[in-house]
């Protein structure tokens, strides 16, 4: 009789594989569309986060929490609306912000609080509007139309070259993977046994089966390249 396999146990949501949400400051996205002017508070370190938070407090009386971008420091005041001046923190409309301009956490759809271009040290670049719509070239490289309606936030998210400095110690890596709630070590299925994964067990570390499986396979099947639309190098 075999056991539940690894990627059961990680789907089931229990405490060893949960995100540590008690540790989150709180929700980041966009302020409302109502709020004029506000101040950095504060500048935090949230565990399992990539980049430093920004506690903004504005005049309508509400709090916000935002990814700080370069430059920032508390006591400064941020701008939202279309008459914000076009400086690293401010808050805009894509119909208001130049082209060229640096912008991050931009929002997919008017109000949704910002989606694309979060982590550290990335930005997007406004290229052109045209048909009523913004371009936009994100780190990727591809080029994506959003509203004209949509905000974001002028600058380039803090925490830059994070990536670059390396762990050294299995134990950093462990933390850095436990604050964002991910398994770690990860082991490989062909190097399991045969009862721990469907890739596990046979004479030599190859699956023994093809690695593709259907997007509608039961839970303890769905492992490897699940529903790919194609294999092999581009």
């Amino acid at each position: 009789m075999g056991k539940i396999i690894r990627a059961q146990r990680i789907g089931k949501g229990s405490p060893t594989y949960r995100s540590k949400s008690w540790r989150r400051v709180g929700e980041v996205k966009l302020p409302p569309f109502k709020a004029s002017r506000g101040t950095v508070v504060d500048l935090v370190h949230e565990p399992g986060r990539g980049y430093p938070l920004m506690l903004v407090k504005f005049r309508e009386g509400f709090s916000v929490v935002l990814p700080a971008p370069e430059g920032i420091r508390v006591g400064e005041e941020i701008e939202c609306g279309a008459g914000a001046e076009n400086r690293a923190g401010n808050i805009k409309p894509l119909a208001e912000i130049p082209e060229g301009t640096k912008i991050f956490n931009i929002e997919a759809l008017p109000g949704d609080g910002g989606k694309f271009v979060r982590t550290s040290g990335s930005h997007g670049i406004l290229i052109a509007k045209e048909a009523g719509r913004a371009m936009v070239q994100l780190p990727s490289g591809e080029i994506r139309a959003f509203d004209l309606r949509c905000r974001a936030v002028i600058g380039t998210v803090s925490g830059g070259g994070r990536t670059e400095k390396p762990f050294l110690k299995a134990g950093k890596k462990y933390h850095a993977m436990l604050g964002k709630g991910k398994p770690y070590p990860r082991v490989k299925g062909v190097a399991m046994n045969v009862v721990d994964h469907p890739f596990g067990g046979g004479r030599g570390r190859h699956a023994g089966r093809p690695k593709i499986v259907s997007r509608r396979a039961p839970p303890g099947q769905k492992v490897g390249l699940i529903a790919a639309r194609r294999v092999g190098k581009r």
